[in-house]
């Protein structure tokens, strides 16, 4: 006669283990083109720059100096405060400020296609201007350095378009620009077994 004992350990079962084999993640790409404007560079910006210097320039010879002459003051001012020189900074800045609220460019940059935007708005304010043209000018037309910023930051902007939040683009020349995005799916097959 057999046990009792002996019959359960024969009848025992057999358990399967049952193992998942992780799979690597599953990446989706999702490329994406944008053209945005081209930033315009310190080069050109500086030519447009001299193009309205001179026209500033034959604005003064035209209006200011004859009315000088014409009343007999002096012309000869070396200072800025002098009457000469108080006027025509401020034909300077008006030009400026003035051209860029109705144009969004200067005459310089109207011959080389350029114009300023604004990085927070769609449209121009008049206080974003002043501080452009009056202020931010003032700082790079005073120490030079300062417009040499323009070569080396990544939107090509001067203290003065970081002051106002705006910069300078090409009208009609866009950038590719590629943006990639990496999208991990947690996505496991059913596990299997062995």
């Amino acid at each position: 006669m057999t046990d009792r004992h002996d019959l359960t350990e024969q009848e025992a079962t057999v358990e399967t283990e049952i193992q998942s084999v992780p799979q690597k993640p599953t990446y989706t790409i999702e490329k994406r083109e944008r053209y945005p404007h081209k930033p315009a560079g310190f080069w050109v910006r500086f030519w447009a720059y001299l193009i309205d210097l001179l026209v500033i320039s034959s604005i003064s010879s035209i209006v200011i100096y004859p009315l000088f002459r014409i009343f007999g003051w002096d012309v000869q001012g070396t200072t800025w405060y002098a009457p000469i020189g108080f006027l025509t900074g401020f034909i300077f800045y008006v030009y400026f400020v003035l051209m860029t609220k109705f144009f969004k460019q200067t005459v310089g940059k109207m011959i080389f296609g350029l114009r300023v935007v604004s990085l927070k708005d769609e449209s121009l304010s008049f206080i974003t201007i002043l501080f452009r043209e009056w202020i931010g000018r003032f700082f790079s037309a005073t120490i030079l350095p300062l417009y040499w910023v323009i070569g080396f930051t990544p939107k090509k902007q001067g203290l003065h378009d970081f002051i106002a939040d705006t910069m300078v683009i090409h009208e009609n020349v866009y950038e590719k620009k590629v943006d990639t995005t990496y999208d991990q799916s947690s996505e496991m097959t059913q596990p299997k077994a062995f």
